[in-house]
């Protein structure tokens, strides 16, 4: 339990959020589940990319700390397979002794939410959980008819690629594409404010109503993702050095 004061960490019905570590060094582990729930959270742990799997078909938690270097399936496997097997959307915290630029891309590209180098600090790790948390949580828009709610209720397109907030479809070139409740508010704010750049910060307040912790790499993620799936169109998402990110009419 936490200690006298501090904060708690509360989802869906006033019950403490539930994290899944899946770890392979069982004094890593059982030091991660100790500190998590001594900062309110209500956590278990997988020792194996199998054993990881199998808990996560019986229990979804509300947030994922995953080891990359695993026994048996490692944690870009299992990343996989919840991703695109299961089509599971819960926020994933990717560790790893491996700090190379190419591995932090590789991770986010197949669906990591964030990346933390070993050896890392408890307090930094969890706040990068809240930072996750919130995220996930402030996502979930107003409904209107079924649909979320965005700032622009009429169609938006820039390029061949569409926009219809009401029925939360997008187009590329006539086709149908799948984003995440992520990707589709990153990609409806700056298709709203085409032409403009804004800064990691600004999105993460604007769009998420989060306060941009430095090391968070979020946006970037959410940035590369999208930029994957926007395919032939993906040259219109510009990041513009020193300063952020815009969405530039062809």
């Amino acid at each position: 339990m936490p200690a006298p004061g501090e904060t708690v960490d509360y989802t869906r019905n006033g019950q403490p959020a539930s994290i899944a570590v899946v770890e392979d060094e069982p004094a890593v582990g059982q030091l991660l589940i100790h500190q998590l729930n001594h900062s309110g959270f209500r956590s278990w742990l997988a020792v194996d990319g199998y054993q990881a799997i199998e808990m996560m078909t019986q229990q979804t938690p509300d947030l994922l700390i995953l080891d990359w270097m695993l026994p048996g399936l490692d944690g870009l496997q299992v990343l996989q397979y919840l991703r695109r097997t299961m089509a599971c959307e819960i926020p994933v915290l990717m560790i790893s002794a491996r700090a190379d630029e190419p591995d932090l891309v590789r991770c986010l590209e197949m669906g990591a939410d964030d990346y933390l180098t070993k050896p890392f600090g408890i307090a930094e790790l969890v706040a990068r959980v809240r930072a996750l948390l919130r995220r996930a949580e402030r996502g979930n828009l107003p409904r209107r008819n079924g649909v979320e709610a965005t700032e622009h209720p009429q169609p938006l397109q820039v390029g061949s690629v569409v926009l219809c907030p009401d029925t939360h479809v997008v187009t590329l070139d006539g086709q149908p594409i799948k984003l995440t409740r992520s990707e589709f508010r990153l990609l409806a704010y700056l298709m709203g404010h085409a032409g403009q750049t804004f800064s990691r910060a600004h999105l993460q307040e604007a769009i998420w109503n989060q306060r941009h912790i430095p090391g968070d790499r979020s946006v970037d993620n959410v940035v590369l993702r999208l930029r994957k799936k926007l395919g032939s169109c993906s040259s219109y998402l510009e990041a513009v050095w020193g300063v952020g990110y815009r969405l530039s009419p062809p």
